[in-house]
């Protein structure tokens, strides 16, 4: 973990988080360029109680005003709505309260444990670790663009989750509310939990973990209140400490959507993040998307059409450690878009390229010891 765990009585307490500045340029006639901030902090309690373990979560992020309401450019993105228009090629910033939970565990035999999760605002058990979570995308500041075919549900305003686990298996099941966040990023969006998840993960061995899950979302979008989505996702991350003091992070997933209108649609990704030594980072991802003219806004007769969409990333940061509590890190990184043909009178270039630089800031790695 790259935190900071300390005590407070009896309480164990731990603070991370991560903060990505820099300057973000997107090619063709959809792109364009800005400064952007992408973040996130989080303040975890645990506490014994009544035999069990209590703990209780909040995260936040201040990208709303670092990125602006529209959030920031990214070519072939979609997702959400902005003054009742598709939000696309662009992503959306985070809210400022991304969890507010608690969590209770408890030992039902010396292999059986259950668990409960839930709170006003939370994760449901559905999809991968989620993109600001995950070590294998830890180095790249900007969101997968199969994001709402796998992880959009990390942020829902009412959850509730319980699940039972050995050390090697857990099974999930939640209900929450299936409507993605407004436009206005700071309120609570509360709704009627009408949506429901179950989430199976495995570790088979030590470095490898499996998962698969399904949901259905009731009526997730804003401008489509009428279309309601069954979701499918399966991933697999691998991860592994490098006797050179690096680490070795890889994920592989896939996402498809089956809405109650149209054709489904997939989502492929691979992203793998190489830490070679502590300070030399080596990160890249590759994802394979199908959209719809409606995620993409474009002209009406299209709309209704699917496309294949791609984007292949790579980058280096620079990891400099500070009095062994900050590591400061400058990077780069540059992506290639690749474009189905029919789109092109749309952004005038099937091989659009983005690039970023920036600067990451997160705290030293927490010793385990």
């Amino acid at each position: 973990m790259y935190a900071k765990g300390f005590s407070l009585g009896d309480w164990s307490l731990m603070a991370h988080g991560i903060a990505f500045g820099g300057y973000d340029y997107q090619g063709s006639r959809r792109g364009g360029g800005q400064p952007f901030s992408t973040n996130w902090a989080m303040l975890m309690a645990q506490h014994a109680f009544l035999g069990g373990e209590f703990g209780a979560r909040l995260m936040m992020s201040a990208e709303e005003w670092t990125d602006g309401g529209r959030g920031y450019p990214l070519l072939l993105q979609s997702g959400e709505a902005f003054h009742g228009v598709p939000n696309h090629d662009r992503q959306h910033p985070h809210n400022l309260f991304m969890e507010m939970a608690a969590t209770y565990t408890h030992r039902i035999s010396k292999d059986l444990g259950f668990e409960l999760y839930g709170g006003p605002v939370g994760e449901p058990a559905l999809g991968p670790v989620a993109a600001p979570h995950r070590e294998s995308a830890a180095a790249d500041p900007f969101a997968p663009l199969g994001h709402h075919w796998m992880d959009s549900t990390h942020i829902s305003f009412g959850v509730v989750t319980a699940g039972i686990f050995t050390r090697n298996v857990k099974l999930e099941a939640s209900w929450f509310n299936g409507r993605e966040p407004d436009e206005n990023r700071s309120d609570f969006d509360f709704r009627r939990m009408d949506s429901y998840s179950t989430r199976l993960s495995v570790n088979p061995m030590r470095d490898l973990s499996l998962q698969v899950s399904y949901g259905f979302l009731k009526s997730p979008e804003l401008l489509e209140p009428t279309i309601s989505t069954h979701r499918v996702t399966a991933s697999a991350t691998y991860n592994r400490r490098l006797a050179s003091g690096g680490n070795w992070a890889t994920t592989a997933g896939w996402g498809r959507n089956i809405t109650s209108m149209g054709k489904p649609t997939d989502a492929l990704l691979l992203e793998s993040n190489l830490d070679l030594d502590g300070a030399n980072v080596l990160f890249g991802r590759a994802e394979f998307v199908r959209k719809t003219g409606a995620d993409l806004d474009v002209d009406v007769p299209a709309a209704g059409a699917v496309y294949n969409l791609g984007a292949v990333s790579f980058g280096y940061l620079r990891n400099f450690e500070l009095w062994d509590a900050i590591a400061i890190a400058p990077g780069a990184m540059v992506t290639v878009n690749i474009i189905d043909g029919r789109l092109n009178s749309t952004y005038h270039s099937q091989t659009p390229v983005g690039v970023a630089a920036f600067i990451r800031l997160r705290p030293a790695m927490m010793n385990m010891d």
